[in-house]
């Protein structure tokens, strides 16, 4: 019984985490991870975006430059914006403005890389939702596809109707 009575005292005091530079930079590489592979990505990506672009506009992050796109979609070249927040670099669309205010860096250099996150992909959602002030609009369950139905052959000749 006491046992139960730790483990429900856990899951409704889960330590807050507060908004600072380091734990918003790790939230974002938390949250841009698991969006690769998530089967509705939008929101995880504009949770991202919203909360890069809040810090850029309270000076907590910055823009670089501008990288070579390493998946361009309809064009052989396409460019992203690489944004540096704390110890981590990001990527986002550019603006007009960026191309005319942003030194291009060239090709992405592959050797770089994000140090890890310690932080659950749950504890990371909170905190940038938190910061941001978006809603995840959880929907009802979507509406399901129609069930598959063998088709009825008729014999040749015989109604449909």
């Amino acid at each position: 019984m006491k046992g139960d009575n730790q483990l429900n005292w856990d899951k409704r005091h889960t330590p807050q985490l507060h908004p600072t530079v380091e734990n918003l930079s790790q939230a974002i590489f938390t949250v841009n991870r698991h969006a690769k592979t998530a089967p509705n990505p939008k929101f995880l990506y504009k949770l991202k975006h919203d909360a890069l672009y809040k810090l850029i506009k309270e000076g907590k992050a910055n823009k670089v430059g501008l990288h070579y796109s390493g998946n361009p979609k309809n064009s052989q070249q396409q460019s992203d914006v690489l944004v540096k927040c704390g110890y981590y670099s990001f990527h986002l669309p550019p603006s007009k403005e960026d191309f005319s205010h942003l030194p291009h860096l060239g090709k992405l250099d592959s050797q770089v890389r994000n140090p890890k996150a310690s932080l659950s992909l749950n504890t990371a959602k909170m905190l940038l939702i938190a910061y941001t002030g978006l809603k995840e609009h959880t929907s009802s369950p979507q509406q399901k596809k129609p069930r598959y139905e063998k088709p009825v052959f008729k014999k040749l000749g015989e109604s449909y109707f």
